[in-house]
Parts: structure tokens; sequence; C-alpha cells
């Protein structure tokens, strides 16, 4: 059994190493121009969107610290800085 595997093996890929190549055809020709630009330009809108909420999440973020530093009590904050005195 083993043989005739190995012989099947052989016989398909000297069936398609002896095909002619065709020529490498992308998506992209296949696809109008028009679709193109509009996939184009649905790719960037999407990315500004990404940015714009990234952009947004970081803003949150930095405003919920500073609000947290903000309404700290005495007691977290003389843990936090100590006895080192003044910055001042």
């Amino acid at each position: 059994m083993g043989k005739k595997r190995k012989q099947q093996q052989r016989v398909e890929s000297s069936v398609t190493a002896s095909l002619p190549k065709q020529e490498a055809v992308t998506l992209a020709d296949q696809l109008g121009g028009d679709v193109l630009a509009k996939l184009k330009a649905a790719k960037h809108d999407l990315t500004a969107k990404e940015q714009a909420a990234e952009e947004e999440h970081q803003a949150k973020l930095a405003f919920e610290r500073k609000q947290r530093e903000k309404n700290k009590s005495f007691e977290e904050l003389l843990n936090e800085y100590g006895d080192k005195g003044s910055k001042f």
C-alpha cells in the first residue's frame, strides 16, 4: 500500500507541475476601480474612528486619575507622601 500512495503522489505532483502557470490575478484587478476606492475610503474611515475612540479612552483614563488624586483623603496622602515635607 505504501508504494501505491507514493506513486499516486508522484503522479499528482507531476500533473500540477506540467500545467502552464497562469498570470497571477489579484483581488484588486478583479474589482472595479470604484469598488476598490470605496473599500479604501471605508478602511480609512474605520481607522480614523478607532484612533478617535482610543484617544477618547486615554483622555477618560487621565480624567479619572486626576479625580482620584483630587479626592484622596488626608490618610491616603500621608501614606503616599509620608514625612517628605513640602515639595517646594
